[in-house]
């Protein structure tokens, strides 16, 4: 009898083994791409999505990512590759490129986006491409202002522009809308407002869409912060006037103590299996509501009731989801989950980017083999210019990134090493450089007028070995020399490199930097690999 108890109590254990994986797999979390990837938009071709994020002063400009499930996401390129393209020269941070929005029409990709260049105002233009995954055409620009453009192609074949300003800046918030010539980039009719949004501040991400003869505008508002919202209107005219949904603001968690937060700037898609999705920025807050790691892409469920949309039936967003996409294949592996390694046998991967346009003879991955060499330029990370380096953000609250440097400055001002960047004037720098006539390893904060050294350590000539580990309050940071031990050299705290302290919109970079620190540095740095571990 005890042997058939046994049995049993192990079958049931089994099955709800079983019962709980299944009911494991059937969820996704969010965000669906982490780190600093905020603004999406998103379009679909054949059983394809393609989704493209704001990118502000870092270059190649517009990340494009493709994914048959809306879960798993590959990055296949950026749109702006060229300075033909895009002129970054002088780019304040959290200035330059805003907000893109993907479009597809008979055989075109269309991305339309604002270059914000301070007190010069906003410039919209739009590339075009038949492949997106190749290189996009050189701009079209357009006269109307505002940031967070958007295009409409309507059946009748005529195309429209909207935008949150007609013709300058002090224009009030408020979503404005022209007909435009889509080969030509011309203005074909007056700039209209058509919605001034449904009573939240920074109106601002217009979309429209056409769905049971009603044209629907879809607007954020409330400011990219905790108080972040999406709102939608509708009409049966494309000019208007636009009815509120009673119901605004239809996604938002700025009254929850949910992990996410300012969720907002979203773009709607329909799937092939005629379910309806909500791509949308969000933040996860570490330590007392200090977000850094940036505004990150997310995805809603959402359906239609009386001819309006409600998302997620609560109206806010959350990291696990249990409605899924009909294409979601659990058994893969959990998106950005792995391990990268960045090996600088070749040109680099998508992830790194520069900051503004690079001078590409301070790069080589040819003087030795299988190192990356930086040149510094005379340009610091303080500076708002091209210094020499590369970057990739930081994607998880825990993490472990390391690499190995060989570096020998000739000079005290030659200095190369590892970033954590938020901005030029909020960084903590882990690198190599002279003292006296010895070489040193220092860590350094820079917080806005506050610039310390926080420890210098005589290093031997050769390699050293750098790693930066994190978790939601801390950066700690240890090197290593060749058959040696583990050295603990010090601790930061995360909340200072925090959007809340150093403003912007910008999230946590990591990466590789060498500087002559006012003049051109005579010795090259030289880098071997570049890893970067995601952990629980």
């Amino acid at each position: 009898m005890k042997y058939y108890l046994f049995r049993l109590i192990i079958m049931l254990f089994l099955c709800c083994s079983v019962l709980i994986t299944k009911a494991q797999q059937r969820t996704y979390e969010n965000p669906i791409i982490p780190g600093f990837y905020p603004d999406p938009s998103v379009c679909k071709v054949n059983d394809t999505y393609y989704l493209v994020n704001s990118s502000f002063e870092y270059f190649p400009a517009i990340p494009i990512w493709k994914s048959t499930d809306l879960i798993h996401w590959k990055q296949v390129g950026h749109v702006l590759t060229r300075t033909s393209q895009l002129n970054l020269a002088n780019t304040k941070p959290s200035n330059g490129i805003y907000a893109p929005t993907i479009r597809y029409h008979e055989g075109i990709f269309y991305v339309v986006v604002t270059n914000v260049q301070g007190n010069k105002g906003y410039t919209n233009f739009y590339v075009t491409t038949t492949n997106p995954e190749g290189a996009w055409s050189d701009p079209i620009y357009y006269d109307q202002s505002g940031i967070d453009p958007s295009l409409f192609f309507d059946s009748d074949g005529k195309v429209y522009f909207q935008s949150n300003r007609a013709t300058k800046p002090t224009d009030a918030r408020a979503i404005y809308q022209s007909e435009i010539d889509i080969r030509t980039g011309k203005r074909l009719s007056d700039i209209k407002l058509i919605w001034k949004g449904s009573g939240g501040s920074y109106v601002e991400g217009p979309h429209i869409y056409n769905r049971n003869g009603w044209y629907y505008l879809l607007t954020a508002e409330g400011g990219t912060a905790y108080g972040h919202m999406v709102a939608i209107a509708r009409s049966k005219n494309i000019w208007g006037p636009y009815e509120s949904n009673p119901k605004n603001p239809i996604l938002t968690n700025r009254m929850s103590y949910a992990s996410l937060q300012g969720t907002g700037h979203a773009d709607m898609i329909q799937a092939n299996d005629s379910s309806w999705w909500l791509v949308h920025l969000a933040f996860r807050p570490a330590i007392d509501g200090i977000h850094f790691i940036g505004r990150e892409t997310c995805l809603t469920p959402m359906r239609w009731h009386n001819d309006w949309p409600i998302v997620n039936d609560s109206g806010q967003a959350v990291i696990l989801n249990k409605t899924i996409p009909s294409n979601y294949k659990p058994s893969t592996i959990k998106p950005f989950s792995t391990t990268v390694n960045t090996n600088f046998d070749t040109s680099f991967s998508m992830e790194w980017v520069y900051l503004r346009n690079p001078d590409s003879s301070n790069y080589d991955i040819h003087l030795r083999k299988g190192w990356l060499a930086l040149r510094g330029n005379a340009f610091h990370l303080n500076d708002i210019a091209n210094p020499t380096c590369i970057l990739r953000r930081q994607q998880h609250f825990n993490f472990t990134a390391t690499t190995t440097i060989d570096f020998s400055p000739n000079t005290s001002n030659e200095e190369a090493g590892m970033t954590l960047l938020m901005d030029n004037r909020f960084h903590y720098d882990f690198y190599v450089t002279q003292s006296g006539q010895n070489t040193v390893l220092e860590l350094r904060y820079t917080l806005d007028s506050l610039e310390h050294v926080y420890k210098s350590i005589p290093l031997p000539k050769g390699n050293v070995t750098l790693i930066v580990k994190g978790d939601k309050r801390n950066y700690q940071f240890y090197y290593q020399l060749p058959y040696g031990k583990l050295v603990f050299v010090g601790t930061l705290n995360t909340r200072f490199l925090g959007t809340e302290v150093s403003g912007g919109y910008n999230g946590v970079m990591i990466g590789l930097y060498a500087t002559g620190k006012g003049i051109s540095a005579t010795a090259p740095a030289f880098f071997d690999e570049f890893t970067y571990v995601p952990s629980n």
